[in-house]
This record gives C-alpha cells, structure tokens and sequence, in this order.
C-alpha cells in the first residue's frame, strides 16, 4: 500500500496498472444480459439515482426523520458515517408519490404507447401457474387479496419510478456495471454488480414483490491453466438471494450455458431482474413469513402422519407438500432489450477498486423502508451488505457463496487427487499395521479366555477380558470396515484420476461433474 514515501510513485504506478488488468479483465469476460419484452427498468447509474433521492432515518417507533432532501445527496455525502439509535433504518427514498391526475395520465400514456408500439407490452401466459398444485394456486390468489397485510411499497411507486427514469435526457442515459476482481484461493473472481432504480415483479408481471433500489450480480470464475493462461472455468448468476452449487454452470458445459464468445449470456427476470441461464418462464415459491403461526400446528399433524405412515411402509408413496410457499412465475423471456458487447445499447464499466465509500460504508437500504414484514417490499442494500447490516456472503467469500469451496480449479484438480491418493495410501498402510496387531491381541485374549472358562475362582478375570474381547473385536470391525471402504475409495479416486488425465486440454471440466 503506498504510504507517502520515496516508493509512491512506483506503489501508484502498480496499482494504476493492477487496476488497468482487472479493468481489461472485466471488459473481457463482461456478460450479455438479455430482458423480457415489456421490461421498463434497465440498469442505471447510482450517481444519478442517489442525486434524485433523499436520505432518511426510519426510527422503531413509526416516524421517520428527513436528512437530506432530493437534490442535496450525493456518492460522498451518502457514504458519510453516521450513528443512529438501534432499530433504526437509513434509507433512501427514491419515488415521489403520483397523486391521482398523474397516476391516470401514464396509464393514458401507457395504452397509447401499447397500441402505437406492441413490443413494449408484456403478455403474461394464459395458464402462468398451471405447472403447481391447487393448494398453491388457491393460496396465490388468498395472497393477492391480502396485500394490505403487508407494509407494501405505494401502489404508484413503480409508475413513479418509470415516469423518473424516461425523464432523464436519453444522451446522460449509461448502463454502467460495477466491477470488482478478487483473488481468492487459486480463483480469479469478476464481479459484474448491476443497479437498478425500481423492482416491479408483482406491478408490472404478476409476482411477489415491488421495491425500490435492485442490485443483481454475475459472477465468472477464472483459473490458471497449465499454460500460464487464465481462463474462465464456472459462471454463477445472482437469482432470489439463494447461493451455492445451483447458482453455478460450467463454462464448458454448452448444454446449460449460453455464450457468445467469451461474453456468457444472462437472461434477466421481467421486473424481479433475477438471472437465469435459459430463456424460460420459471415458478418461483416463496415462503410467507408472517404465515408461520399458522403453518406450525399443521407441520405438527403432517410430521404425526408422516410418521405412521413411515411405521406403515407408504412414506415413499405419499408427496411432500410445503404449506404456505406462494408460487410465482419470473418471466426470463429474453425477447426484449439487450445490453452487452454486440448488443445496441453496451455498458459503462465502473471499477469498484479502490472501494468507495458509498460501498463500504453506507448500511443502509437503497430505497424505500416499507417495514414490510415479509422484509421483500423493503428496499435492499448495497453490493456489500445484507439488510440487516451484515456483509454479505457474495462480497467477502464469492468463492463459499458459489459453491466452489470444495472445488479445486482446474490446474490443481490432478495435484488434489494425488495428494489425495496418497493420504489414503498411508492411511491405508497404517490400518494394516493396526489390524494385524488388534488382530494378535484378541488372539491372546481369546487364548486367556479359553483357558480359565470353567475356572470358578477366575470369574472377575474372565469378566473383564469378555469386556476387553468384545471392545477389540468391535474396535477390529470398525478399522476392517474403514479399510474395505478406503479401498473402494482409492479405486475411485484412481479412476478420477485417469478421467482427468485423458480430458481435453482445452476443457475445464468433466462432463459428468459440470452440474
């Protein structure tokens, strides 16, 4: 790190050109993201959001507390430190409410537009959850009913958010990624960290949830190959907050993955912008969380069911059904807007290194505080935290996130397995010497025992080498079993390794483990 000595130049030309590496990193691998027609809320620049916002402090009792107006926030102020009481939320607000004249004038607008140019409308599919069961079903149309359960966003919020980005001049208009690089671990990790102003999943496409403020994130994992070179060998696409071996394809895998190029291609949810890999209409179930006192006394009876028919031998013929997950279908069409290389509209890559301010030290939430209790209508956080205020999992360990904590990359996968190999084999070696001794042992406590059998004044004797006998035979079982085991798993292991030997240099995964 410089530090203001005669070594500053040199420290700053090596960071200019470790940033200038990753910059051209980024810009290689950046992904393609394709949206559903119908799809008004494309990625924006945060400079631009936060100077159209205004900062509050929600506080636990109710009221809420202005500290910044729209029009005096910017990327610094926001990234001020602040202390607030505990329980109490900072948060921006982004929508001004559209009272009833207005709200009427962009439906006009909006059906004028429709009929004036049709791709623009979003048609949703006529049976959209035909593919769940009719409790699902009935519980989906109890949940719409009973929105105002909820401490949903205002209605007009996303007709808002939509009049306030087509305000913008089209010339200052950017879809901007930021981008971070990490090394982790023999990984090289990018980062593509989108914006959003405005989630409209359930206003504008029938889902679960409207918000102000969506960040979304694509991940490509690079590894060194035996060449020198680094080339991508997983990508994992950020989709509903889940994480692990299902966010992951393998670069290789043509199947499952779509590439143009070195650019994956990401298909972007209508309204929700979660990423899918496959264009696709995909049911999305979410558990309600203020439904859970209801559903307790029912899981009660199920498990006692369950039970009797486990005890019956008819478990495996019954379904598991999960009470209270409302299904939702995400639209991820790819049949509207594109953004990417090739594409018209490209992006404008900001480089998160150094980490600014308005990242690390901004906890808040990026938009409206709904104190919804089902915590989905509340805006959500920045690229590092969670809305609770802790890091999130993607920003300090993107590697655990994925999945790929057990994966070794490609260029060392031959090395683990040896390594591996050969730890067995010792252990091995190491069982046998044990069993041939335990083996030696309960023969002479076999021998002892015989001997004294029918010795009536030998009895205590013999009762503690039946202790000892049955001790070592079950000690001799267990190392036996584990012997027979490790010798299966070497054989396995051994195969692996003759897989990956014979593998396609070029490849960076075996068929059969891409998923």
């Amino acid at each position: 790190m410089c530090d203001g000595s005669a070594r500053d130049a040199a420290c700053a030309r090596g960071s200019a050109d470790t940033r200038a590496a990753d910059l051209a990193l980024l810009r290689r691998f950046e992904p393609i993201v394709r949206y559903t027609q119908g799809e008004d809320l494309l990625p924006t620049d945060v400079d631009w959001y936060v100077q159209q916002s205004s900062l509050w402090v929600s506080h636990p009792d109710g009221h809420r507390q202005l500290l910044f107006e729209e029009g005096e926030l910017d990327l610094d102020r926001l990234g001020e430190e602040r202390a607030v009481e505990r329980g109490a939320i900072v948060h921006l607000t982004f929508s001004d409410p559209l009272n009833l004249a207005q709200l009427s004038a962009f439906l006009l607008e909006e059906g004028v537009r429709q009929i004036r140019d049709p791709g623009t409308r979003f048609r949703a599919s006529v049976a959209r959850l035909a593919r769940v069961g009719y409790l699902s079903r009935l519980l989906d149309a109890v949940f719409s009913l009973t929105l105002f359960l909820r401490g949903r966003v205002p209605g007009d919020s996303a007709a808002a958010a939509i009049l306030a980005c087509r305000r913008r001049p089209p010339e200052e208009r950017v879809t901007p990624y930021y981008g971070r690089v990490v090394r982790e671990n023999g990984w090289v990790v990018l980062q593509y960290w989108v914006f959003y102003a405005f989630n409209n999943w359930r206003s504008g496409f029938f889902g679960a949830n409207d918000h102000e403020a969506d960040w979304e994130m694509i991940s490509i994992y690079l590894a060194e190959r035996p060449g020198g070179e680094i080339a991508p060998a997983w990508v994992a696409y950020a989709s509903h907050d889940f994480h692990g071996d299902d966010l992951r394809r393998a670069w290789d895998d043509a199947e499952e993955l779509e590439r143009v190029g070195d650019h994956p291609v990401v298909y972007a949810g209508a309204g929700s912008h979660a990423a899918y890999f496959r264009p696709g209409e995909y049911v999305a179930e979410i558990e309600v969380p203020y439904l859970h006192r209801f559903a307790r006394p029912i899981r009660r009876l199920a498990s006692f069911g369950l039970q009797a028919l486990r005890q019956a031998g008819l478990l495996d013929a019954v379904p598991q059904v999960e009470l209270f997950r409302i299904p939702f279908v995400d639209y991820a069409r790819g049949d509207g807007p594109a953004i990417g290389p090739g594409e018209p509209r490209g992006w404008s890559p900001v480089l998160l290194d150094p980490v600014p301010a308005w990242v690390s030290r901004f906890r808040g939430l990026w938009g409206y505080f709904a104190r919804d209790p089902a915590a989905g209508e509340n805006a959500p956080s920045g690229p590092m935290y969670n809305r609770d205020g802790t890091v999130r999992l993607a920003w300090y360990d993107p590697i655990g996130w994925a999945g790929l904590d057990d994966v070794a990359p490609p260029g060392r996968e031959s090395a683990v397995v040896e390594r591996s190999i050969a730890d067995l084999r010792a252990r091995q070696a190491h069982l046998e010497v044990t069993i041939a001794s335990g083996a030696a042992e309960l023969e002479s406590l076999g021998a002892e025992i015989a001997a004294i059998r029918g010795q009536h004044h030998l009895q205590a004797r013999l009762a503690t080498l039946e202790t000892r006998i049955e001790a070592a035979r079950s000690e001799a079982y267990d190392q036996r079993r584990e012997h027979a085991q490790n010798q299966l798993m070497l054989e396995t292991l051994e195969a692996r390794r003759g897989r990956l030997a014979a593998r396609d240099p070029a490849a960076v995964t075996l068929p059969e483990e891409r998923r």
